[in-house]
């Protein structure tokens, strides 16, 4: 028996068309499309529906002779009364037949389900949604860590795996059941599944109060490509900023206490670093300082003597890393203050690209480390 897949190819003479085509017919899948909605705060759109206990994205069916993207978009005006251009493919899922206990009367043959990029929407656009008088019930806009809480398992993994597409700008993703087939650092570790670290704290440039406790140092340490280090919790995928907490040895200076930290907890080095400013607790009794500088250096990973735990180092770009916290509002104002500091040091803004693992068992070689631009320089001879 001689078949074809190749479109527009005739199927071989053992085959009449009637039992080609019967046999490509019983081997069809159902067609389905998302869309995924942020707001400006990196949280997910989920609407509330009337026909089952859990929660959807935008999206449904695909029509008979319709494109997915077709259908998203058409979906986004059903649903949520607002026209879109929908012309990014974050993930395309192959459901299998037993993924999702569907009843055996429905006949559930699988499916290839796509998740289009619907951006994040600021207030102006959310405030234009109108809901349809029946089946969509509410909204939500939820942070990303409940998602397994509200939607179906495989519903869950499938917007996690696809929101880590849209931070890691690798274009589009081939899922198996919600999980991709080549999984990425961001998917290995589940980043994103356990909450953001929240800090929605007010930001001011300079330095802190004197009668303000500092009780943390964070610093935006940049590689030569305008990419700064990040590190990832190794059994949450929670993000940190290398830095960390004053102790009695640093004799209350903050840089002292930035090295020390850097160094156990990413065995890394740098330059003179730039004060951005700080952030302060609602109660404006404890503060935050934010440093930037240039990496000169990144050895071999070790556990940090504090939590035990070897972290994850990565390079991301700015924008990247403050989709990794809950900062709220003031991220916008942080951001700037790097980018000013990026600026300072010399550096180019990095192109938004994948997330990179550094290695963890061996000296960071990958590329050139940036000199410290306030270190001495050797006599020209």
């Amino acid at each position: 028996m001689t078949t074809t897949s190749v479109p527009g190819e005739l199927p071989g003479t053992a085959m009449a068309d009637e039992a080609y085509g019967a046999l490509r017919a019983s081997a069809a899948l159902w067609v389905g499309t998302s869309v995924l909605i942020t707001n400006q705060f990196g949280q997910v759109l989920v609407q509330h529906v009337d026909y089952r206990d859990t929660c959807l994205l935008a999206g449904g069916a695909v029509d008979k002779g319709e494109s997915p993207a077709h259908a998203a978009a058409r979906e986004l005006v059903e649903e949520l009364g607002v026209t879109a251009a929908v012309d990014r493919c974050l993930a395309v899922d192959w459901v299998s037949a037993d993924s999702v206990g569907a009843p055996a009367a429905m006949r559930f043959p699988g499916e290839i389900l796509h998740v289009f990029d619907g951006g994040a929407w600021d207030d102006d656009r959310i405030g234009d949604i109108r809901l349809p008088p029946s089946e969509i019930t509410g909204i939500e806009f939820v942070e990303p860590a409940r998602l397994p809480d509200l939607l179906s398992p495989t519903d869950a993994r499938r917007a996690l795996s696809a929101l880590r597409a849209r931070i890691n700008a690798a274009g589009t993703v081939l899922l198996e059941n919600g999980l991709p087939i080549a999984p990425t650092v961001l998917d290995r570790l589940a980043v994103l599944q356990t909450a953001r670290p929240t800090y929605r704290y007010a930001w001011h440039h300079g330095p802190a109060p004197h009668d303000l406790t500092v009780t943390q140092a964070w610093a935006w340490l940049f590689a030569p490509d305008g990419r700064v280090l990040v590190l990832l919790e190794p059994h949450t995928g929670v993000a940190i900023l290398p830095g960390g907490t004053p102790e009695e040895q640093d004799q209350g200076d903050s840089i002292a206490t930035l090295r020390r930290e850097v160094d156990e907890e990413a065995a890394a080095r740098f330059g003179s670093p730039l004060l951005l400013g700080h952030v302060t607790d609602p109660a404006g009794r404890r503060g935050y300082l934010r440093y930037a500088a240039a990496l000169t250096g990144v050895g071999p990973a070790r556990p940090d003597p504090a939590t035990g735990h070897t972290y994850t180092r990565v390079l991301a770009t700015p924008e990247q890393t403050t989709e990794l916290f809950d900062w709220g509002s003031a991220a916008a104002d942080q951001l700037a203050a790097v980018h000013e500091a990026r600026q300072k040091l010399g550096l180019p803004r990095a192109a938004r690209q994948p997330v990179t693992e550094l290695d963890s068992a061996a000296p960071w070689v990958a590329i050139a480390l940036a000199p410290d631009p306030c270190a001495p320089q050797p006599a020209s001879s």
